[in-house]
């Protein structure tokens, strides 16, 4: 093989060989993180949820005490969001179906938070008319506060959250996990959002069942 091709050759390997130790590196530190949280919860200490104040959709200035004596939904999202917030809500309201005919009136134990990570446009106003939407869970409180109050409940719910672009037609990345919050405000499990209705509400029952 002339020489050229042969470092080329080698170079080339030399890439993917970098390339492979990186994926790699990033799955196991994704794995560590992962074991780490399942173990702190394992402890039976919350690993998420804390103090926040912020604003519903009534204009309303409201506290973590609206956690208490409801087994709760936390969801982050935002009103302007094309696909992951309005797809969750609908398989938040066949959860909430499927939880009206397993449980008949317990299913009003449940309630649903969806918090705001884009306060520059949420407003109470915005929140209430988007909630309202058809296929959405009825009853749904809406969060929203400044971005100091927005930053101080992400972080202690462990969402992450970014602002996307510039000018009008920004959007925001965020984590999609979903949060069940037990009846005394404390961290029963993480709901992914790709889980399903059926599931979904099986993991909520199952955890009302411990308590």
């Amino acid at each position: 093989m002339p020489r050229r091709p042969v470092i080329l050759f080698a170079a080339a390997c030399a890439v993917i060989a970098l390339a492979l130790g990186l994926i790699t590196m990033v799955v196991v530190k994704g794995r560590e993180q992962s074991a780490q949280i399942a173990a702190e919860t394992g402890t039976g200490q919350p690993t998420v949820g804390g103090p926040f104040t912020l604003t519903n959709q009534d204009g309303q200035v409201v506290d973590q005490s609206i956690l208490k004596d409801k087994w709760t939904l936390v969801f982050f999202g935002f009103t302007y969001c094309p696909d992951y917030c309005p797809t969750t809500l609908g398989v938040l309201n066949a959860v909430q179906e499927r939880l009206e005919n397993d449980l008949g009136d317990k299913a009003k134990d449940l309630q649903i938070v969806f918090v705001s990570i884009d306060p520059e446009r949420d407003t109470p106003k915005l929140l209430k008319d988007y909630l309202s939407s058809d296929g959405f869970p009825d009853g749904v409180i809406g969060l929203t506060g400044t971005p100091e109050q927005t930053a101080q409940v992400a972080k202690a719910y462990r969402a992450f959250y970014q602002k996307v672009g510039e000018g009008e037609g920004y959007t925001m990345n965020h984590s999609l996990t979903v949060y069940l919050m037990g009846p005394d405000g404390q961290f029963r499990s993480a709901v992914a959002h790709d889980l399903g209705p059926d599931k979904t509400a099986k993991l909520i029952e199952r955890a009302m069942e411990r308590g």
